[in-house]
Parts: C-alpha cells; structure tokens; sequence
C-alpha cells in the first residue's frame, strides 16, 4: 500500500455518510446560484408524457441544463397512432414536443432549425400536394429547409428521405409535424432504435437537458378497472377521445396490441438506469396519472434503481381533476404510486427509498379528497405546502413557483 500516511498492509476504508440540511423553499441563494450558471445546474429527474410539463421546462432551463425527462413512448391517440399504425413503432410525438420545450430559443441557437422542427403541414391541402412539400423539403428546395447551414441541413434531408421511402401511399400528412416526420426517418435510419435520431435531435436545436423514451419498445398500456372490465389502449384511458372512464383504475399492464389485450413485458436500459440513479431529484410530476406518471414506472428495473438512489423523491399531485383518477382520493393516489414502484423491489423496502415528500399549495390549489399530513407522515413522508399557484397562474400551478421549490430540494 503506497498511500501516504498509511503503515503497509493498512487498509483505506471508505465510508458513504448521507448529510442532511434544512431546507428553505423558496431557496433564494441556492436559486440565484443556478441562475447564473445553469450549465452547472441540478439533475431533477421527471418521469413523465404528454404536454403538461411542457411549460414548467420552459422555465426549468433558465436554472439547470441537467434536467433529465423519461418520457412515456406509449401513446395510441391522436397524430401518434397514424404513425405507429403506419411504421410499427413506439409513439414519438410527446418525445418531440418534450425536445422542443428544452430547445435553446435564444440567438445562440438555431432558430431556423426550430421553426422547421415546430412547423406542421397544412390541413386544407390535398395528401399529393403535402407529399410535393414534403419532397421538396427533402431535396432541399424548400425555403424552410433552404435557411438551415450545412452540416445540419443534409442531416435533416436524409431523415426526411427516410420517411418518405418508408411512408405509405395511404399515409395522411394533413397537419403532421415535420419534427415528428424527422423523428421518424431517424428511427427507421437506425434499425428501429430511438435513441440516435434523438440524440442528433437534440443536438440540431441544442436541448438544455436529457430527454429519452423510458423503453424503446413498440408497447401499447392496458388497465383493469375495479368494476372488473378490462381497457386496452391509452387512448382509451385519458378521457380525450372516448367517453371518460366511469370506474377506477385498478392495475396498469402493458400490451403488444393496440385493441386487443396481448401481455408484454419491458425492461428498463442500463443507460436509463444509470440516469436514475444518478439523479439529484427525482419527480414525480403532474400530468395524466396511469398514462403519464405510472405508465414510466411498469417497465422492470425502474423502482429498483429509484430505490437505489438516496435523493429526494417528490410528488406533485395534479390540481382539479383527472379522468384517469376516477373515484380515487388523495390517499388512494399516493398508495397507488407506491404500489406501482413496489412491485419492483424487495418487501421489506422502505418507503422513503421511494418517495419522501408531497409538495403542495392547499390555500389556492384545488386537490382530490383526503389531502392529509397525518396519514402521509404513517407512510413516513412529508407533506411540503407552500406557495405554488398564483393569481395569474390559479387554477394551475405557477412554473416560477414550482421551479423554485423544487430547486430549493436539490
């Protein structure tokens, strides 16, 4: 042993201490601080889908370009199940609008790159005028494709080519997101991966922050309801395109068809782990409660690898109501969370591996019934109220306000 200091043969014994700190939300030292040097800033981990965070990454980025987003890639409604019909693959759509909202709009961006990645094809035009449009893009004789510089400009024409090789003559454009459209020429460029194209994705507008598909898989959510019926589908759970549910949610699975109930199972990527694990903070966000939040954790992996990191955990219950949170109450919600991560980890894991604190604003936030200090304190977690919602945000949360509590945990 060469260590100096240390007789030979003496062992170095590392010892892991875990400190604690009283915490003052808002944190204004600790806020300023990430304000000057976001570059620096915390790694808060959301498990997340859809659009409801879309607003609070605006913010987010401002402080931390260290945010790391798992996005749910299971999807079936809307523009997503056109192209998962059409390609066979894992919804890509809230993945883009997740990249877009850490895309750097500043002048030290690429802001050409942004529009065309933003832009969406016309509704009033027939399918082979919008093929016409498309090729031109893909040609590069498009002005919107003609303003982007080389090397970037090839790169978002080769993905372009991609897709139309690939698109079917009966595929409707009308309305399609040309992000979506390159998102989905990389993914067939790659061998069906995911991860390439969003990389070079992020890189093209420069996104302040890690964003990826918990799985990689071509997965569909299914959901036994209490009254014993079976849904399969996540369009069919949300509440937007079919009559809301009318019974509690009871189990979350997921399924390798669309309409029809065909168990399968995930697994979580090292890579993803790795994100997990290394985390500053982990968030569970508002947003769609099984389609959004729960679905991120059913892949097998993720509340062990939660459990793994001694972070703080959080969870930001969803101000008004939910469709998905049908008949369930405060207490139901947060036993539902912990259910789902449980089913990953050992019996005897404690709680508060999984989840340590509740933040709320019960003065101006509307919240499901049950809302209790003393049964989350049984569970061994904290409730945290504290100004979240505004005047000019109510009844939603404030993003300033949230951001700057959630901050003040790292």
């Amino acid at each position: 042993n060469d260590t100096p200091g240390k007789a030979k043969g003496e062992e170095t014994v590392m010892a892991k201490i875990r400190v604690a700190r009283t915490v003052e939300i808002p944190d204004a030292l600790r806020i300023s601080r990430y304000r000057k040097i976001p570059e620096l800033g915390p790694r808060i981990l959301f498990f997340s889908g859809g659009s409801a965070l879309n607003g609070l990454c605006k913010t987010l980025k401002g402080y931390t370009h260290n945010s790391i987003h798992l996005v749910t890639p299971f999807d079936s409604g809307g523009s997503s199940a056109e192209l998962r019909r059409a390609f066979d693959m894992p919804s890509i759509g809230d993945l883009r609008s997740r990249l877009m909202a850490l895309a750097d709009e500043s002048v030290l961006g690429h802001p050409e790159v942004y529009e065309l990645f933003t832009y969406r094809l016309p509704k009033d035009l027939d399918n082979d005028d919008l093929r016409a449009r498309l090729e031109a893009m893909a040609l590069g004789k498009s002005e919107r494709v003609a303003d982007v510089p080389n090397p970037m400009r090839r790169l978002i024409r080769n993905q372009l080519g991609y897709f139309l090789d690939a698109m079917p003559q009966s595929f409707d454009l009308r309305g399609a997101s040309i992000g979506n459209l390159i998102l989905v020429g990389g993914y067939l460029n790659n061998h069906h991966h995911l991860d390439p194209i969003i990389y070079l994705f992020s890189k093209l507008v420069n996104v302040q922050g890690t964003v990826r598909a918990i799985v990689n898989d071509d997965l569909h959510l299914a959901a036994d309801l209490a009254d014993g019926t079976r849904v399969v589908g996540q369009h069919r759970l949300t509440g937007k395109e079919v009559m809301p549910l009318t019974s509690p949610i009871a189990r979350l699975y997921l399924s390798r068809q669309r309409d029809v109930f065909e168990p399968a199972e995930a697994r979580l990527r090292k890579k993803n782990r790795k994100l997990i694990r290394n985390a500053d903070l982990i968030c569970y966000p508002p947003g769609s409660f099984y389609s959004s939040v729960l679905a991120n954790l059913i892949p097998a992996g993720v509340g062990q690898a939660v459990a793994d990191n001694d972070c703080p955990k959080v969870y930001i219950p969803n101000l008004g109501s939910d469709p998905e949170q049908v008949g369930m109450d405060f207490e139901h919600t947060v036993q539902a969370l912990l259910g789902q991560l449980r089913s990953d980890v050992a019996d005897d894991c404690g709680n508060e591996k999984l989840l340590n604190f509740v933040l709320v604003d019960s003065s101006k936030g509307s919240y499901p019934e049950g809302l209790s200090a003393g049964f989350l304190r049984d569970l061994g977690i904290e409730l945290i109220d504290v100004r979240l919602v505004s005047q000019h945000s109510a009844p939603y949360y404030d993003n300033d306000l949230l951001v700057s509590a959630l901050l003040s945990l790292t």
